[in-house]
């Protein structure tokens, strides 16, 4: 093979190469073969501006270590400077910080670098160590990436000698087309990074608005993950042929983090909504207070005997209770509470200001006679609203290759198997898995938030028997939620971040949809 396809080759398999460690043992090994070395290390820098060992071979000696094989490389970081100077006591210090090419036609007979630890090393294996090619690798804008150290050269006949130009300038070309790389694959990785921190910025600027959902979007991705996982090891039934690469987990990772980003735009007192008749601040201090000037009005009035006034602010002061009681949400509230709501708003009349008005406007009337938690229709409305800020948001933006799935990941959350969920109606069909992994992962999120202000948290049995005749009502991906069962993905999670008192003690077999 000549030189030219030689260098092809290489090119072709550093840059078709994913993995960091193996990346560089490439390097090493074509720098050997290029240079005929019997040895070669290679070096990267860490944040600390030190030369960190990444791969050592040496054939003499049989020796192979880090990279690929799993023996470990016990040798401290060099330091590239001592005290802001170069570290003068390594060649590969020496050839980092100066930029220069040091070739060395004998170790032994060297006046210009100090070689006493590769002496000392060749005493503790038996090895000598005779000509020896230090270069630094650079990229095309002359940043470090690394360094590499090749050790005696041989000639055809097998006899050490010096490391040749020829061989000088093959290795450095080799080393500059792997700075290239080695940059490309860094800035990726920078990007990656930058992006996936950018991703977890949104959940902590909503996190900043609201704590409550905050949790919920720190939360689903933990969730969303366990369960990902667990499909990916399941070998039979109807997954049996979904695996997920490292990629897709990055990607289903990011989805996940950015799946209520729509949230950013909810006003604060509709998604914090923790009474009915709240707003800016709870109204049931105002509707309290009217209470208290119908009972003082019932109190003063000529129109009752005493034992009148007492059974009217009886009942006044239960009727208070109730609205108190009323105005915190809950799971239902029924039409007979509805309907008293309604005679309580005409029974009592209050004047303020000379004005005679209803003790409940028709606002809090309005709110309070909500049937299932604290948020009315068009409050409602305004939470579902997040999807449909999220989808444009997300749709938006221009993904790469790599992360083009993200919009359709992170945006079916509320969808449900039966096409019934928004915000496109989706059916079961029309999704992937993985937006259907997050659709389970943001239900039992919700349901056993601890930290919601309108809403007590669900205990595992109530969850799971929820979430059970969710599955059999053709809500939740049946085969899913069965590997969410099977897997104890719900438990794993349950065991670390829930409540001890959320974890009650109940039969699985005996939940709806949670068995076979």
């Amino acid at each position: 093979m000549n030189r030219i396809e030689h260098f092809i080759e290489i090119g072709i398999a550093l840059s078709s190469e994913k993995d960091h460690r193996i990346l560089l043992e490439k390097i090493i090994k074509s720098a050997m073969v290029l240079a005929n070395a019997d040895g070669g290390t290679i070096y990267s820098i860490s944040n600390n501006n030190e030369l960190i060992f990444e791969t050592i071979i040496n054939n003499t000696l049989s020796l192979h270590l880090g990279g690929t094989t799993e023996n470990e490389i016990n040798f401290p970081a060099i330091p590239i400077s001592k005290y802001g100077e170069v570290n003068d006591t390594a060649l590969v210090a020496i050839a980092a910080r100066t930029g220069q090419v040091i070739n060395i036609e004998d170790a032994y007979h060297c006046k210009n670098y100090d070689l006493s630890a590769a002496q000392a090393m060749d005493k503790k294996t038996g090895y000598r160590t005779q000509s020896v090619l230090t270069l630094p690798m650079k990229n095309h804008q002359g940043d470090l990436n690394g360094v590499i150290q090749l050790i005696n050269a041989s000639n055809e006949q097998g006899h050490i000698i010096a490391f040749s130009k020829e061989a000088e300038k093959m290795t450095l070309a080799l080393s500059s087309l792997a700075g290239v790389i080695i940059t490309n694959k860094q800035l990726i990785d920078e990007m990656e990074n930058l992006f996936s921190s950018f991703s977890k910025l949104i959940a902590s600027a909503i996190d900043k608005k609201s704590p409550y959902t905050g949790g919920h979007c720190r939360r689903v991705p933990l969730i969303t993950m366990m369960l990902a996982e667990a499909c990916d090891e399941i070998s039979d039934g109807p997954l049996d042929s979904f695996s997920m690469s490292k990629e897709d987990f990055h990607e289903l990772g990011v989805a996940a983090w950015l799946h209520d980003c729509g949230k950013v735009a909810t006003p604060e007192y509709v998604m914090d909504k923790a009474k009915k008749l709240e707003t800016v601040f709870d109204r049931i201090e105002l509707v309290s207070a009217r209470f208290e000037i119908a009972a003082r009005d019932i109190y003063s009035s000529d129109k009752y005997d005493q034992n009148q006034k007492a059974l009217l602010l009886q009942a006044l002061e239960s009727d208070r209770d109730f609205i108190c009681l009323a105005n915190t949400g809950g799971e239902f509230f029924d039409d007979a509470k509805i309907d008293r709501v309604y005679k309580i708003a005409k029974n009592y009349q209050v004047t303020i200001k000379g004005v005679k008005q209803d003790i409940l406007t028709a606002d809090e009337v309005y709110n309070l006679i909500t049937k299932r938690g604290t948020l009315n229709p068009e409050e409602r409305r305004i939470i579902n609203g997040h999807m449909d800020v999220t989808v444009e948001m997300l749709e938006s933006m221009p993904f790469p290759k790599h992360l083009k799935r993200v919009p359709e990941y992170a945006c079916g959350h509320h969808e449900k198997m039966d096409g019934t969920g928004y915000p496109k109606g989706l059916k079961r069909d029309e999704m992937s898995i993985p937006a259907r992994i997050m659709g389970i992962a943001d239900v039992f999120e919700a349901l056993t938030a601890n930290d919601r202000p309108y809403k007590d948290p669900k205990t595992l049995s109530e969850t799971l028997t929820i979430m059970g005749r969710m599955k059999l009502g053709d809500h939740l991906d049946p085969d899913l939620f069965d590997v969410f069962i099977k897997k104890q993905v719900y438990l794993k999670f349950a065991e670390e971040y829930l409540e001890k008192s959320q974890l009650d003690e109940f039969d699985i077999t005996q939940i709806p949809g949670c068995h076979s």
